[in-house]
């Protein structure tokens, strides 16, 4: 069994409260779980324009984890409410 993780640096510009940026990420975080089944977590919850987003699946496959977090990240680069600051991929 493998797992992938995914950790996205993300700044939401227009995000002037925390509630503005809920928003933005609950919408976010719904439609990635339920496009690539993967469970989400976040950290940097007190700042209002950053986050960081963490994606984890697992699979006996490296190259369908591969597959699943590049989708996840291009899905969240096209996201027009984010900017996608730094981006890092593991394989444990």
């Amino acid at each position: 069994m493998v797992i992938g993780l995914l950790m996205l640096d993300l700044h939401i510009p227009e995000a002037g409260s925390l509630k503005s940026k809920r928003y933005v990420l609950k919408s976010l975080k719904d439609r990635l779980k339920k496009k690539f089944n993967v469970a989400i977590a976040e950290e940097g919850s007190d700042l209002w324009q950053r986050v960081t987003l963490y994606a984890v699946t697992v699979s006996n496959d490296k190259q369908l984890l591969n597959s699943t977090l590049d989708n996840v990240k291009n899905m969240v680069e096209r996201e027009p409410l984010l900017e996608l600051l730094n981006y890092k991929m593991e394989i444990l």
